[in-house]
């Protein structure tokens, strides 16, 4: 394959990810910042290393952007200030456009409640596009689990989403 040729073929596979891995990486990072970073060094590892190896590229680039974010964080500081300064920066994540359909920013309003095991979960299967089965392997958890996770959540967000409608 010639040079020309891989270029346009790594910018169109990332034209049609790169936003959908920056929300997935925002989810492990503390500031919109972070998360490019470990997008670019997660990309980069991908397609110069792992886009030739068998399995679902999707599950490839999403683990090497959630070990890229985790490794900056180890970097970083104590794990009680990556908590505190992680729970800060998601009360002012936008994670839609303002204009965008008032539902999808109350569902993501709603994603901030839920505890980050069922918020990462929800995470990767909706944008990740992630199977129960690749998600506990992400975790190191049984796909039972996952799935365990995410009927949780889903059980959280319709109670919280109806409440809402209801007010």
């Amino acid at each position: 394959m010639s040079d020309a040729h891989a270029d346009q073929d790594w910018r169109a596979w990332f034209a049609e990810n790169g936003a959908r891995l920056r929300l997935i990486a925002r989810q492990w990072t503390r500031s919109e910042a972070d998360a490019d970073d470990v997008v670019q060094e997660a990309f980069v590892r991908f397609w110069k290393h792992q886009r030739h190896l068998p399995g679902n590229p999707n599950a490839l680039v999403v683990t090497s952007i959630r070990r890229a974010a985790l490794d900056l964080l180890r970097r970083s500081d104590r794990r009680s200030v990556r908590e505190q300064a992680v729970g800060a920066d998601m009360e002012t994540v936008s994670w839609f456009e303002p204009e965008a359909d008032p539902r999808l920013q109350s569902l993501a309003d709603s994603l901030k409640l839920l505890p980050p095991e069922q918020r990462e979960v929800v995470v990767l299967k909706v944008w990740g596009d992630l199977t129960f089965d690749q998600i506990g392997e992400q975790f190191s958890i049984s796909p039972n689990t996952a799935a365990s996770r995410w009927r949780y959540a889903m059980e959280a967000l319709r109670k919280h989403i109806t409440v809402r409608t209801h007010d």
